[in-house]
């Protein structure tokens, strides 16, 4: 198959456990870019705390695409602008908050640069450190959250949040998108709203043919990209249900995987 786009998860997929990405990765996926392959940063991060890592590997000059806060947004890193984005409403927001409060976890949301919530935790500060946003504490969350957000993140500890997982699939799964993009973070995003729908809104801007696109992932919320992309790839460090379900199983995200499929799928 003559693969077109290549679209990649970040934390623990692309990004090492150093925060950054290998100079073997790097020269793979510019060398990939200079033989016509778009490449494409998905992930549940705001699109302002993907940009360095576009810039790094020259998206702008390659036409590659950030899909961010889960495929809410596409930006197309060449004209430098939003071509789609999708939110949550206000009411919707605060909905979530209530839903939040009834399970004991932690909420945050994303307004402009800042990251904003009556919590603070270690999870909070993990999300913090992650994206490098301003955090906002405020007294009053709904007061706060007047417009429109992509996203909101609920927070806990590992196994308590994967029951709270279950229980709101069934509650909500038919008015929200809900899935763990880590051990601790619950995503919540307007329904139809995932990495999968974001790959397939992006082909279609591009005119690349799905069965052309490679995704590569390693968690439950890339699990959408992976079913939809012509050919599914995860990191041999990724959740034994993601190495189960993908067609190619790559190196880990500190053994040069990207660096690894590229030479074995796009280079034979």
């Amino acid at each position: 198959m003559d693969y077109k786009m290549i679209i990649t998860d970040l934390d623990d997929t692309l990004v090492n456990s150093q925060g950054t990405i290998s100079p073997e990765d790097k020269k793979a996926i510019i060398d990939i870019q200079k033989k016509g392959v778009k490449f494409v940063l998905c992930s549940g991060r705001p699109t302002f705390a993907m940009m360095d890592l576009a810039e790094e590997l020259d998206l702008e000059t390659y036409g590659g695409y950030i899909l961010s806060f889960n495929g809410s947004i596409i930006f197309d890193c060449k004209e430098k602008k939003i071509v789609k984005e999708v939110g949550l409403t206000p009411e919707e927001i605060h909905f979530i908050y209530d839903i939040a409060r009834r399970e004991n976890v932690e909420i945050i949301t994303y307004v402009g640069d800042s990251i904003v919530s009556e919590d603070f935790s270690e999870y909070i500060n993990e999300e913090v450190k992650i994206t490098k946003m301003n955090f906002e504490k405020v007294e009053n969350f709904k007061e706060r959250v007047d417009v429109s957000c992509t996203k909101c993140i609920l927070l806990a500890e590992p196994s308590y949040l994967e029951k709270v997982e279950k229980k709101l699939q069934k509650e909500f799964g038919d008015r929200f998108s809900i899935a763990r993009s880590k051990s601790f973070f619950l995503e919540v995003t307007k329904l139809g709203i995932d990495k999968g729908m974001g790959i397939k809104t992006l082909c279609s801007i591009t005119n690349i043919p799905i069965e052309k696109t490679i995704a590569v992932g390693d968690s439950y919320n890339d699990i959408p990209m992976l079913e939809v992309a012509g050919l599914s790839v995860a990191v041999a460090n990724a959740k034994p249900e993601i190495l189960k379900m993908v067609d190619f199983i790559s190196k880990s995200n500190n053994e040069n995987g990207m660096a690894f499929m590229i030479d074995n799928i796009l280079k034979k």
